[in-house]
């Protein structure tokens, strides 16, 4: 693909009137050039049981081709139909909530004999179907793709099988897993219960990764289907989703993104988030850099909003600054969720590009100016390339402990992910995503740690190492406090990396009332706080950059850093105010060397950065606030593309509201 692709989800099924070609005609004149189909329609292409019916997805891409229109084809895996429920109703998901119930998408288990059987039938129909239509440039394995908890008696069979074949015996797996606590131990085989109702967190999370890997090998397996048909230029994708909070906000609980990306051509997310006031670019950066660092490369946004739900319909000028955030952080497809609004039924107000009225409104002509900006700056700005020297460590390991054993404010991993992701974004400072078991921790000078409670002692090792051989890491509390399978050491914490941190501690503590003593950071009175979670920290080789002001707990460190080795490894012992771990985040970038003129801008102005296919340095400035904001162009001369100007060095850079300038060096 030569072309930054910009596109819509788009469903002829569910359209009150036929108006293909007025759509399509729309579609040009907002530079759409590429649509989604046929991920939701399984009931339309089959809609009995080995009767099949194309005739929606021909006409669409007959249409779409001849107005030269690409299109993405979809397996229609994720919804199943009426008929196949009624002929084997065990094809819904049973899980801790009792058995499945048809109506909603995405309830099936992804397991059962009889659901793959039709699946793998409609796959290789459909896209034997389509492969050789000129129109099709790719396809969309599932959709959102996930485990649905699934846990009925087909899954558990498959989960004493998985635990036979990887802890061998049972007596290993009873004392591994400490299952003697409650008279939980298991001496047959046969009488291994099902997990659902566990109180023993570490069976509950290896079952939580052994349906992490159930996800990762359904996706695999429709892949390697789809690999069978496709011609050599086409390419396979996934719409990844993410944890969800009324909008995109973290790491997947139910699927381990780093295994399931493997099998596929590119990575492909869907990225909701905030807007109106509350629009930062926060999830847009974060969802993109996550979709970024799966493969090392250029990653499609398969879904995001245009209009979506009435607090997300954005002000003048946001639909543009979305589009080139999502650009900035190396997507090379924009594409919403979906064309028009649907009339009926469950996502009746999560509105499209049009409206019910499919006339045009402020947000399709706002789309308009995006499209033809695409069309016109694709050569320069397709195929972002980022070498970040920055890293946040992110597991799905240590989410799920956290899950089992929650702060006591009840704030889970990814509260404390977004705690230190968010000041990192404010900074100005772009990084990549790793998982611990990462073994080029060399390519970073500074990796950022958050609450990585369950973790190999290997991976603690490669830490020590990193941080000895000149590196520097922010360790947040609770890292290191579990191995792998969520059995906590019986060793001075934090585990292992004590060593590099040069600190100990064997008491933690709700804290109540508690501030950083002497307001070490310079934040004020309101924002020298501690909340959540503290670690009474004793150091030993550490320096302390701050200390609990508390009666009795006073005489503990909050905050540590110990030069070990080459490098500096950093201590969070606490959860504090988003200001305190804005300035120790700050401190730690400058001392690993990496603060620049880009990071001397901070929020509401955000930076992005890269170098274009032609081996020329990108830089965009976003303003993310209501007002104008200016500044002196900080970099060597260059053109700003979109009002295709030159620039100076020394340039005061004026951005209007919601605004952004695209600089090419």
């Amino acid at each position: 693909m030569k072309k930054l692709l910009y596109g819509v989800a788009y469903y002829d099924e569910y359209m009150p009137c036929d108006r293909l070609e007025q759509d399509i005609r729309m579609m040009k004149e907002a530079g759409i050039n590429v649509v989604r189909i046929a991920e939701s329609t399984w009931s339309t292409h089959e809609p009995q049981n080995g009767v099949f019916d194309f005739t929606s997805v021909d006409r669409v891409l007959d249409a779409m081709h001849r107005a030269g229109i690409r299109v993405i084809v979809g397996t229609p895996t994720y919804a199943v139909p009426a008929w196949m429920v009624k002929e084997h109703p065990h094809v819904l998901a049973v899980t801790s909530r009792g058995p499945g119930q048809y109506g909603p998408r995405q309830i099936m288990d992804i397991t059962n004999p009889a659901y793959l059987f039709y699946a793998e039938r409609i796959i290789r129909k459909l896209i034997a179907h389509v492969r050789d239509h000129p129109a099709v440039i790719g396809y969309q394995t599932d959709n959102e793709t996930k485990h649905y908890d699934t846990a009925g008696p087909n899954v558990q069979h498959l989960f004493v099988k998985y635990m036979r074949e990887k802890y061998g015996t049972l007596d290993n797996i009873n004392r591994l897993f400490g299952l003697d606590y409650w008279s939980n131990r298991i001496d047959s085989w046969e009488d291994f219960p099902s997990v659902v109702g566990t109180i023993n967190g570490s069976l509950g999370a290896e079952f939580a990764k052994f349906q992490r890997k159930l996800v990762a090998d359904f996706l695999a397996w429709q892949v390697a289907i789809v690999n069978e048909y496709k011609r050599p230029e086409q390419f396979v994708t996934q719409n990844f989703d993410f944890e969800w909070r009324g909008h995109s906000y973290g790491v997947q609980p139910a699927v381990d993104h780093f295994a399931a990306s493997e099998p596929f051509d590119i990575v492909g997310v869907d990225i909701y988030h905030p807007s109106q006031d509350e629009l930062t670019g926060i999830e847009i950066s974060f969802c993109g850099d996550m979709a970024r660092s799966l493969k090392g490369k250029n990653y499609f946004v398969i879904e995001t909003q245009a209009q979506g739900f009435p607090k997300w319909v954005p002000y003048p000028g946001q639909l543009r600054l979305q589009a080139f955030s999502h650009l900035a952080s190396g997507a090379n497809m924009v594409a919403y969720w979906h064309w028009h609004s649907i009339h009926n039924s469950f996502e009746t107000y999560w509105k499209g590009l049009l409206s019910h009225d499919f006339e045009p409104n402020p947000v399709y002509e706002e789309a308009k100016t995006i499209g033809k900006d695409f069309d016109r700056l694709s050569p320069h700005l397709i195929d972002l390339r980022k070498q970040n020297r920055v890293a946040v460590m992110v597991s799905n390991e240590a989410l799920t402990a956290m899950e089992w054993f929650k702060l006591p404010d009840g704030q889970t991993y990814n509260d404390v992910v977004r705690w230190m992701y968010d000041e990192l974004y404010k900074l100005n400072v772009e990084c990549d995503f790793i998982q611990p078991s990462c073994e080029r921790l060399n390519a970073y000078r500074l990796i950022v740690v958050p609450a990585l409670y369950a973790v190999s002692d290997e991976a603690l090792e490669r830490l020590n190492r990193f941080v000895k051989d000149g590196g520097h890491v922010v360790f947040s509390f609770k890292s290191g406090f579990a191995n792998e399978i969520v059995k906590v050491r019986a060793a001075r914490q934090p585990g292992i990396i004590h060593e590099a941190c040069g600190i100990s501690y064997n008491l933690f503590v709700e804290p109540k009332n508690v501030r950083l003593k002497d307001d070490p950071f310079g934040v004020g009175k309101e924002h020298n706080t501690v909340r959540a979670f503290m670690e009474l920290i004793t150091p030993t080789t550490a320096e302390v950059l701050a200390w609990y002001d508390h009666p009795h707990w006073g005489k503990y460190a909050a905050i540590t850093r110990n030069r070990y080795g080459e490098g500096c490894a950093t201590y969070v012992g606490c959860m504090t105010s988003a200001a305190v771990i804005n300035r120790v985040l700050k401190n730690a970038v400058q001392e690993a060397g990496l603060w620049g003129v880009d990071q001397e801008l901070s929020f509401p102005v955000v930076v992005k950065s890269g170098v274009n296919a032609a081996g020329r340095a990108i830089r965009y400035y976003f303003n993310y606030s209501d007002g104008p904001v200016s500044f002196p162009y900080p970099h060597t001369s260059g053109r700003e593309l979109l009002s295709d100007r030159p620039v100076a060095e020394g340039e005061r850079l004026e951005i209007e509201p919601w605004g952004v300038r695209i600089i090419m060096v």
